[in-house]
């Protein structure tokens, strides 16, 4: 028995029905996002490995698809380290602010960017997760202000109600500085800020009591300060509305401590004012797993999904990091895997005629039927039926987005017949 010919252990084909639907989504993204000034660039797959290892991805510098070096002596002993100096990107959002320090003398003082294009993870691959995947980002680089964040969120949010997904989807807001203050507030020491945080955001998938015990396990503060944290987490979570205290307030109280939420309540009363229909939540165990965030962070749920579905925040350390001077950065990330599956197949677009002929049709005249067929802005698919025609292999050609089909071998070869959708 033949052995099954299958992409590699976690990529996957793209049939032609599955793309259609892709594009169309991604056409009408692209749309929103370039009608509120979004300008779209592309760049490389490949970026320099110590770019990519910046220390700023988290856990994701440790999935990279690293490549080996040109020029290589098979026969000399090298460390993995050492045999490789480039890498597939794992994201958009770095190759972007290379692209910034490349070319910010071209650039206008404040860019708004939109970039699509795959990215690749070496993860254990698993139902829904796939090591080669879509992002569709905007990002605002020059922008110090709350205007960045609140266009960023705006547009975002247009897009999913442009996909007819607005009613399922709520935007979830919190800030790193926040949670640095809140930890410190609570007890935690500044230097195991970090590994706590990486522990609070398991909360919604290991519970209370499993981040307790892992900030237990790695000493990462005492008893009481871990308790004192996540009684006040538990208690932001039922108060986060734009007209609960903390966002009305703009502060929080841990331990008699009082921590301010930066620039949140002003940013949450922007959006609502622009989108007052919006389901806006303040969500204090949000994290984001990246590394380079400094302030503002952001997520969007769908009724229909258990992770989120478009993230991001403010990272204004990254372009200095490239370009020596500091220069302001937030960006919104569309998860474009996750909302596909969310979405139902796109009407039939225009008129798609199956143009249907036999083994002995001389191509000159079946490719003028085609073009007078497409003179009233058909889309027209040249089709060799099997011999038996059945109903099977009709239900097939809708199943391909076919709305008519014409026969080449008919005595009215143009005549038009509608196929008939279930």
């Amino acid at each position: 028995m033949a052995k099954a010919v299958v992409p590699a252990r976690g990529m996957r084909d793209i049939l032609p029905k599955d793309k259609a639907k892709r594009d169309a989504v991604l056409d009408t993204i692209r749309a929103t996002y370039r009608r509120n000034g979004f300008a779209e660039i592309e760049t490389p797959a490949i970026e320099p490995l110590s770019r990519l290892r910046s220390n700023q991805g988290g856990e994701n510098e440790s999935m990279l698809f690293e490549l080996l070096r040109r020029g290589l002596d098979p026969e000399q002993e090298l460390l993995p380290a050492d045999a490789t100096d480039l890498a597939l990107r794992y994201d958009l959002t770095v190759p972007l602010t290379r692209f910034y320090a490349s070319h910010a003398a071209e650039l206008p003082t404040v860019f708004r960017a939109l970039q699509i294009g795959s990215v690749w993870r070496a993860e254990r691959p698993q139902k829904g997760r796939f090591r080669q995947f879509t992002q569709c980002d905007i990002d605002i680089i020059g922008e110090p202000g709350i205007l960045a964040e609140v266009d960023l969120i705006v547009s975002t949010m247009a897009a999913f109600d442009a996909l007819g997904m607005g009613a399922d989807v709520t935007l979830l807001v919190n800030d790193r500085r926040v949670l640095q203050d809140l930890l410190e507030a609570a007890g935690v020491a500044p230097e195991a800020v970090p590994e706590t945080l990486i522990a609070l955001d398991k909360l919604d998938k290991i519970g209370r009591d499993g981040v307790l015990a892992e900030i237990a396990r790695k000493e990462l503060a005492s008893d009481d300060a871990a308790t004192l944290l996540l009684d006040t987490v538990e208690a932001l979570q039922g108060q986060g509305g734009p007209d609960d205290e903390p966002l009305r307030t703009g502060r929080v109280v841990v331990g008699g401590r009082e921590v301010g939420l930066y620039e949140l309540p002003e940013i949450v009363r922007a959006v609502a004012a622009v989108l007052p229909d919006a389901r806006v939540v303040l969500d204090a165990t949000l994290v984001r797993g990246m590394g380079y965030y400094t302030g503002p962070i952001f997520e969007v749920r769908h009724a229909g999904s258990s992770g989120s579905v478009a993230g991001g925040g403010r990272y204004d350390g990254v372009v200095g990091k490239w370009l020596g001077r500091d220069v302001p950065a937030c960006g919104f990330s569309i998860g474009f895997e996750r909302i596909i599956d969310l979405l139902p197949d796109p009407a039939a677009d225009g008129r798609r005629v199956a143009l249907l002929h036999g083994a002995d049709a001389a191509p000159a005249e079946l490719l003028r039927l085609r073009a007078e067929l497409q003179a009233d802005g058909a889309a027209v698919t040249l089709v060799k039926p099997p011999r038996k025609v059945s109903g099977a292999f009709f239900d097939g050609l809708v199943g391909e987005g076919f709305t008519h089909v014409a026969d080449a071998r008919a005595d009215d070869p143009r005549a038009l017949r509608e196929l008939a959708r279930a």
